[in-house]
């Protein structure tokens, strides 16, 4: 087990989601499924509990899978409670002498099935302590079944559910902060991630939440072409932009200690990362500068605040 990150060794390993699946061009999801499940060991097998969504849908159609590992569709709302209920089976099964080797849960969801519908199961396998990894693709809105807004949403994007006209200017509310949320629950590890640069971050933090013993968290950035509305080329351009302004910031919390991963040499006004997404077009019309100004302030005072716990 080497702790020690080397692209050319983890690009080279057996991929454990096959390019068979049906995501679209330009989606963030199977980018950040595929660098999670690198950074298990070779060795060491998995479950994945995959919870209703654009991903769902589109590595799985039974009794197909894209997956190379042990696999279980679940719910929408319920699959921090199925994985933790296998991860239970597992350790009975183990102390019975009936299954050898390591064996580790993970847990995908999109921002649907997880800060909203499945935040109750979610929370609830955090607390009781279970030994697996949950992993949020946060593509901010349900785009599975029609780009409708969810509490992932940023302020101002359009959606379906949050149109543009003359009653309404996109989404009222900011964007909840989940995972903050889950530092809350005293877990041992919680981040905030992207698949940029090399991929080293998200390959980081996710070796660390898979052989961190207990519950662990990770919330990742996951663009979508579709929904945010840009061309499906600039999947990495927009990843780039939504951490060097700030708008996704990287950082960990290990046993309750917050640590900031990436600061930006300069860190770029918020509307660099809005201009490029038709979802935010209406702010830059004439008469909507307050937009922009009231998004950066935002943006402003949490990254003025995660300075402050992280110590940078």
């Amino acid at each position: 087990m080497s702790t020690v990150y080397n692209l050319k060794r983890e690009v080279e390993k057996p991929v454990r989601l096959t390019g068979g699946h049906r995501l679209c061009a330009g989606c963030g999801a199977g980018i950040v499924v595929s660098g999670v499940l690198r950074a298990l060991d070779q060795e060491d097998r998995a479950v994945v509990v995959n919870a209703t969504s654009c991903l769902e849908v589109s590595t799985f159609m039974y009794p197909y899978t894209a997956y190379m590992d042990s696999y279980i569709h679940s719910a929408f709302e319920n699959s921090a409670a199925t994985c933790s209920g296998v991860e239970a089976a597992y350790n009975a099964l183990k102390r019975r002498g009936k299954v050898e080797g390591t064996i580790k849960f993970i847990t995908f969801a999109g921002d649907g099935g997880t800060y909203d519908i499945g935040f109750q199961s979610l929370s609830g396998a955090m607390e009781r302590g279970h030994d697996m990894v949950y992993v949020c693709y946060d593509n901010e809105a349900y785009m599975n079944t029609g780009i409708q807004r969810s509490s992932s949403t940023p302020r101002f994007a359009r959606t379906t559910t949050t149109p543009i006209g003359s009653v309404g200017q996109g989404k009222k509310q900011n964007k909840k902060d989940l995972t903050e949320i889950l530092v809350a629950h005293n877990i041992p590890y919680i981040a905030q991630t992207a698949p940029i640069g090399n991929f080293k971050d998200l390959h980081t933090k996710s070796f660390k939440a898979i052989y961190t013993e207990g519950p662990c968290f990770l919330n990742v950035l996951s663009p979508c072409p579709r929904g945010w509305d840009y061309p499906m080329a600039k999947l990495a351009e927009i990843t780039k932009l939504a951490v060097d302004t700030c708008a996704w910031p990287l950082y960990e919390v290990e046993e309750g200690v917050w640590h900031l991963s990436y600061t930006p040499k300069k860190k770029l006004p918020v509307e660099d990362f809005l201009r490029p997404q038709g979802r935010f077009k209406h702010m830059f019309q004439k008469g909507n500068e307050w937009m922009i100004e009231e998004a950066q302030q935002y943006v402003d005072q949490k990254w003025e605040r995660l300075l402050e716990r992280t110590g940078a």
